[in-house]
């Protein structure tokens, strides 16, 4: 009988190296739960009917549009996409291209932004010409530098009617550290470089913040969500 009670509360008693082993699994769990969220913010930048919408449509529904108005004030779409292994929620933020629809909400727009996309028309050059006045805004709204940013040449299937050759938006593109693409939001045959265009900044980010998870590994119990640093020379060996 002596015995069987020992057995008992030593049964009953708590494990120290179990309510360890569980305390790291919740851990785990918790931190698994909050990689599973993370949302990266792209923002879309531009004059006035350079496609800015049409972007966002063809790579967050694969359609182009039959019909688009002036976007008035803010509209986001998202994309749940897959980067190695890792589900992530990519926002694309769009946003009016005319001042008087952009006042009240501009604040808003450049709060939190993880990357940025500076839109042209190629057929039109005082959208190129403005870029110079689009990314004075986004510094002035403290916009680190650090962060991500592409140029975007949209409108490439209109061939006949460029005004603004590729060797000079490199240049541009040079100039502000920032990878050019050149594309057509409406051709069907131009969708896989759209893709490219938020999957390369996508992937980007990631593998910046991919550091830090790493560190964050090393403090055991402690789950906590933190303002990543942003290397615009970092690698990534990310397939897309």
């Amino acid at each position: 009988m002596p015995h069987r009670a020992a057995a008992s509360a030593a049964a009953s008693s708590p494990d120290p190296a179990g309510a360890s082993l569980a305390s790291l699994e919740l851990d785990s769990a918790a931190m698994e739960h909050y990689v599973q969220v993370r949302i990266f913010k792209i923002i879309v930048i531009g004059d006035s009917n350079v496609g800015k919408t049409c972007l966002t449509f063809r790579f967050c529904g694969g359609t182009f549009p039959d019909k688009t108005e002036a976007t008035i004030g803010v509209d986001f779409k998202e994309k749940t996409v897959d980067i190695e292994g890792e589900k992530i929620k990519v926002q694309v933020w769009d946003t009016a291209g005319q001042e008087r629809f952009r006042k009240s909400m501009v604040e808003h727009y450049y709060r939190n932004v993880h990357a940025v996309v500076f839109v042209y028309d190629v057929t039109k050059m005082t959208s190129f010409i403005n870029l110079k006045m689009w990314i004075q805004e986004c510094n002035g709204h403290a916009v680190s530098p650090l962060v991500p940013r592409v140029l975007v040449g949209n409108k490439c299937d209109l061939r006949g009617q460029i005004q603004v050759p590729s060797s000079l938006a490199l240049k541009f593109a040079d100039a502000h550290n920032m990878l050019l693409f050149e594309t057509s939001a409406k051709d069907p045959k131009e969708s896989q470089n759209v893709e490219s265009i938020f999957m390369s900044l996508a992937c980007r980010l990631k593998a910046q913040k991919s550091l830090l998870y790493r560190d964050l590994e090393k403090q055991p119990g402690k789950v906590q969500k933190l303002e990543f640093p942003q290397d615009p020379n970092s690698k990534t060996s990310c397939p897309c």
